[in-house]
C-alpha cells in the first residue's frame, strides 16, 4: 500500500469501471475527500459513493458532461467551494462508444469533435483550473490509451485515438508549464481491462479479447482490473514520485512490450 499525504481529489468518470477503481484506491491509500464526476448513471454513482465511505473517505457527486466548457469550470468551482483546494486531479472520463466509434472512411467531424472535447479540451481546462487550486506537490493524471494514439489498426477508434494523442501532448506541455509550481502531470495507459468499457461489448467479442490476453499477448496472462489502474495512479500520487512528470506510464501487464510481427511460439512464449 502507498500511503498518500493528500487530502482531496477529483476523478472524472469516477462512478464506474476504471474510474471507480481509481477512486477506491485513492481512498484506501489515505485520500480523505474525493469528488466523483459522472454523466448519467445515478445508481452507479450513489453505489460508488456509499462504498467510498466504507473505505474511510468522504465523497461528493458532481454530475455533468466534461466535454462542455461551462460544466468543467463549474465543476472546479464546486470543488473549491466544498474542499477549499485540490491535491489530485484525475481525468478519466470519455464519451460513450456510440458517439465516436466509426471507421476512418465513415468517421464524422462531429464524432471527432465530441471525442476531442472530452479529452484534449477537458484536459487543457482541467489543468488550468486544478492548478489554481493546488499547492506544490499537486498531482494531475490523465487516463489514456497510448496504443490507440500511436497505432492505426483499431480502425473504428480513429476519432478517440486522435483525441487521446492530443491529450497526451497536452500532458507534456502542462508538465513543463507547472513544473516550477511543483505540480506533476502524467498519463497512465491501461491495457485491456475487465469491468470497463470492454464489458459493454457483445459477449463473444469480450471473450475473444479476454482469451487473447490470457493466451500470452499480455505477458502476465490476464486482463487488467480497475484496481490495477488505481494502484498505478496511487503510485504517481506518492510523495516519492515528485521527480516523475510528463510521462506516459503503461499499466498493462506488459502488453505494450509485445512484438506483433511474429507469432507467440516464435517469440518463445
Amino acid at each position: 500500500m502507498v500511503k498518500l499525504q493528500w487530502g482531496t481529489a477529483l476523478v472524472t468518470g469516477g462512478s464506474r469501471g476504471i474510474g471507480r477503481g481509481i477512486v477506491f484506491k485513492l481512498a484506501e491509500n489515505g485520500v480523505k475527500k474525493i469528488a466523483i464526476n459522472y454523466v448519467e448513471n445515478d445508481a452507479a454513482a450513489k453505489d460508488t459513493l456509499a462504498k467510498l465511505k466504507d473505505r474511510g473517505a468522504e465523497g461528493i457527486l458532481i454530475k455533468g458532461d466534461v466535454g462542455k466548457t461551462e460544466f468543467v469550470k463549474a465543476m472546479f468551482a464546486e470543488v473549491k467551494s466544498r474542499f477549499g483546494g485540490l491535491d489530485v486531479f484525475v481525468h478519466n472520463a470519455r464519451n460513450a462508444v456510440g458517439q465516436f466509434y466509426q471507421p476512418p472512411m465513415e468517421a464524422s467531424v462531429e464524432g471527432l469533435q465530441v471525442a476531442y472535447d472530452s479529452q484534449a479540451k477537458c484536459m487543457l481546462l482541467g489543468c488550468q483550473e486544478s492548478a489554481k487550486l493546488m499547492h506544490a506537490g499537486g498531482r494531475i493524471i490523465a487516463i489514456t490509451y497510448a496504443p490507440g494514439s500511436r497505432t492505426g489498426s483499431w480502425q473504428p477508434w480513429v476519432n478517440m485515438g486522435a483525441a487521446k494523442a492530443a491529450l497526451e501532448s497536452t500532458v507534456r506541455y502542462f508538465a513543463v508549464a507547472l513544473a516550477k509550481k511543483g505540480i506533476t502531470v502524467n498519463s497512465v495507459s491501461p491495457g485491456a481491462t475487465d469491468d470497463s468499457v470492454f464489458n459493454g461489448l457483445p459477449a463473444e467479442v469480450f471473450k475473444a479479447i479476454k482469451d487473447w490476453n490470457v493466451s500470452g499477448w499480455t505477458p502476465m496472462g490476464r486482463m487488467g482490473t480497475p484496481a490495477d489502474i488505481g494502484n498505478a495512479v496511487s503510485l504517481l500520487c506518492a510523495s516519492d514520485a515528485n521527480w516523475i512528470t510528463g510521462q506516459t506510464i503503461h499499466a498493462d501487464g506488459g502488453a505494450s512490450l509485445m512484438n506483433s510481427d511474429y507469432p507467440l511460439p516464435i517469440q518463445g512464449l
